[in-house]
């Protein structure tokens, strides 16, 4: 279906299935969840069931949803895809294919308000919840950037069973969970609304919260943000600035200290081969990204007159170092990639062994960046720190 030709900021109908769906959900979750807890009172098993059920659901969306069909950022035995197209039916967040469809557009237009479905220019409200609840230009999907998906069969049986799937992963599971431990209506209200609207908006909270408050250490041409508050409910898609940067990468947090589930349970499945193929960025771009946005801050701070002309020199040799740290880097790859040459195991061992030491060294010139940054009004020349 053709794209409208109208305004993109006009609403033109709402779409009441979603806006049901978000005012029902989100009303039992503050108002009948509370009260009937109140009244009665849950049990641990039924706080057991809204726990599971919802890291499952966040996980299907997270792990797979996202990272695995949006971005390919690995692959997956088919038990694994069945299980992640199940509870992200569970989620409530529309079919794989849909789902994918808005995200990728999103990645490849971002912050365009006339071509990003949920971009976060148009306001907080607006990516949030509003693009859901309302027909605008960027609704319509003709599918064209997820064509590859539409060769995935557990995709599309998802996505022509959408809605028997939904139904009998939430009404049929809850009501058997409810018979098996006597409280029906205790077992909706936890596992069955608490756990749908708490899924939906900390989901949303990545394309609006996010998109507005955090640090931008790789990028800040988007809006999108890290934020540490934000990712301890997202399962660790709040490193999102990063994931802007390098949206191939499985991981959000690239750190072994940075809390990210979905890329735990993901390298833990790949120790018994249900995952495969985990791709991750190169340290050197890693450290690329960071020192040119350092390198941009540190120019714009230095370019005043007061700033004194030994850190400015010193800033201009910095830049030398970073050029020919890169230089170093592109013949390595260069080496490791020329056709025709089939290189030793020792020689590859070199060649990752030198590219691990010019990112060190690019790491360890960020942070003589960050020092003249600190320094550099104050007048300090770089032998003076």
């Amino acid at each position: 279906m053709n794209t409208p030709s109208i305004d993109s900021t006009v609403k033109r109908k709402r779409f009441w299935p979603p806006t049901l769906l978000f005012a029902i959900t989100g009303l039992l979750a503050v108002i009948a969840v509370p009260l009937y807890g109140f009244i009665y009172g849950y049990h641990w098993y039924q706080w057991l069931a809204f726990a599971v059920m919802g890291a499952m659901c966040s996980l299907s969306i997270t792990a797979g949803y996202h990272r695995l069909w949006s971005h390919k950022t690995y692959e997956a035995h088919w038990s694994l895809r069945l299980l992640f197209a199940l509870f992200g039916a569970a989620a409530l967040q529309d079919s794989i294919l849909k789902w994918c469809d808005h995200h990728r557009h999103h990645h490849q237009f971002v912050d365009n308000n006339d071509r990003d479905p949920y971009s976060a220019k148009r306001g907080f409200w607006f990516s949030h919840i509003e693009w859901m609840m309302y027909e605008y230009p960027t609704s319509y999907q003709n599918f064209k950037n997820v064509q590859d998906l539409q060769r995935d069969k557990i995709v599309i049986w998802q996505h022509n069973n959408y809605i028997p799937i939904t139904v009998t992963m939430n009404l049929g599971i809850l009501t058997l969970l409810g018979i098996i431990t006597g409280d029906i209506i205790g077992m909706f209200l936890l596992a069955g609304a608490l756990r749908i609207a708490f899924c939906h908006h900390t989901t949303f909270m990545v394309n609006s919260i996010i998109h507005k408050f955090g640090s931008q250490p790789y990028r800040d041409d988007v809006t999108a943000c890290d934020n540490k508050i934000v990712n301890f409910f997202v399962f660790g898609e709040g490193y999102h600035n990063y994931h802007h940067a390098f949206q191939l990468d499985y991981r959000n947090g690239i750190h072994w200290f940075h809390y990210d589930p979905t890329k735990w349970v993901i390298k833990a499945l790949s120790l018994v081969g249900i995952t495969r193929n985990l791709k991750v960025a190169s340290p050197v771009k890693i450290q690329k990204a960071k020192l040119d946005l350092q390198f941009k801050k540190a120019r714009k701070k230095l370019q005043s007159k007061s700033a004194h002309r030994g850190v400015k020199e010193a800033l201009q040799s910095e830049s030398l170092q970073f050029t020919h740290t890169l230089e170093e880097w592109e013949q390595l790859q260069s080496k490791k990639t020329k056709r025709g040459e089939k290189l030793s195991k020792w020689e590859l061992t070199q060649i990752q062994t030198k590219t691990n030491e010019l990112a060190y060294s690019l790491k360890m010139q960020g942070e003589r960046l960050q020092a003249l940054m600190k320094h550099g009004q104050e007048g300090k020349t770089m032998e003076a720190l």
